[in-house]
């Protein structure tokens, strides 16, 4: 079920760094080297796969990564979309 512009602001703000742009959240990171920032998108497609909700993931400029996340099939955003986001920060912070 697609959330209510509230339901998301509220979820937002439970969530650090993420922003809302259009039908999406995203997030950007910032690692050290190549190697690092690799290893990330390789954690976050494990995740994606056990979790079967898959992000965007970009991988730019060597050691940036923006993730972008929706839920296609319903065409917006959806409890799945915070969820995983949730986890992806988790995964940062190890």
């Amino acid at each position: 079920m697609i959330l209510s512009n509230d339901d998301i602001l509220k979820q937002l703000k439970q969530l650090q760094h993420w922003h809302l742009a259009k039908n999406e959240i995203v997030r950007n990171f910032e690692f050290e080297n190549f190697r690092k920032a690799l290893a990330f998108v390789n954690h976050v497609g494990e995740l994606a796969e056990a979790a079967d909700h898959h992000p965007d993931i970009n991988l730019h400029g060597w050691n940036k990564v923006t993730i972008t996340v929706t839920t296609h099939s319903s065409g917006g955003l959806t409890q799945k979309d915070f969820d995983i986001a949730r986890k992806i920060d988790e995964l940062r912070m190890q």
